[in-house]
């Protein structure tokens, strides 16, 4: 089976990965690798300082008590602890077509029992010049009672990380968003869009589901909509969590450019919508 999916081009841009040989304490998932038209890689997996950070995965680090990020659990007025309390998400069934993949993703919590089922789709699409990566999850509770947190909601401010998580490989990034310049501006923001701007390569991101972003720009590079910010969220059965996230993956870093490239990405979270 294909395991890349291509632009209009024929350019590798998204390399599919199972996750299945990830060790279990990093919370083992399937994940991808990206990289821009022009070849520059886009996305790290396991780096030094996060051996849990893989790629770009849908990743949370409390699932009703399973750990499904990997590494650490943050504990309200304890602090970061090994616990031994990761979860796994295992492909149940996979179709991939040149520039699209779809699959059927169960979580298993930290007994191996199924808690959450995940339909996930990633596709490659190309607007007005642009590589667009699309990806679309719709999370279901599998019982009664799950919910979801981060290590905020557990206590520790700031780090509401959690959902389609995208770790940069970039050492800095600048950070641009419609709440304004720099991460400060970006984190915790509803902004519909970000631009995370590395020396080589530039991601523009664009969500339609308006969650408060998390981003990070110190000590590594990374952000997702975040799934629970302030408070845990509950999931009901019956009731998806849909998610979503749309980049750009641009080559050239010129204002022009950027420009053209989140034009193109909010007009794929508008389409979403409307689908």
């Amino acid at each position: 089976m294909t395991t890349t999916l291509r632009n209009a081009a024929g350019r590798d841009i998204v390399t599919l990965h199972s996750g299945d040989d990830i060790d279990p304490g990093h919370a083992p998932r399937p994940f991808i690798t990206v990289s821009t038209p022009g070849g520059i890689e886009v996305t790290e997996t396991a780096p030094g300082d996060h051996l849990h950070h893989l790629g770009v995965s849908v990743t949370t680090p409390d699932v009703s008590g399973t750990n499904f990020w990997g590494g650490s659990t943050f504990v309200r007025d304890v602090g970061p602890q090994i616990l031994d309390n990761h979860g796994r998400q295992v492909v149940e069934a996979e179709s991939v077509s040149p520039s699209r993949y779809t699959a059927t993703v169960l979580w298993r919590d930290r007994d191996d029992e199924p808690i959450i089922s995940e339909e996930r789709e990633i596709r490659v699409d190309d607007v007005d010049g642009s590589t667009i990566l699309v990806w679309r999850s719709r999370l279901t509770a599998l019982r009664e009672g799950v919910s979801i947190g981060s290590s905020q909601t557990n206590g520790r401010p700031g780090a509401f990380y959690g959902g389609i998580f995208w770790r940069a490989p970039f050492g800095t990034a600048e950070v641009f968003s419609a709440a304004g310049e720099g991460v400060d501006a970006a984190h915790g923001s509803t902004s519909p869009w970000i631009v995370v701007a590395g020396p080589d390569a530039s991601l523009v991101a664009a969500s339609a589901s308006r969650l408060p972003w998390f981003v990070r720009a110190d000590g590594y590079v990374g952000f997702c909509p975040a799934l629970a910010y302030d408070e845990r969220r509950r999931l009901e059965p019956g009731e998806p969590l849909e998610l979503d996230l749309v980049v750009a993956l641009v080559d050239a870093a010129d204002d022009n450019t950027i420009e053209r490239a989140l034009q193109s990405a909010l007009s794929l979270t508008t389409s979403e919508v409307a689908a």
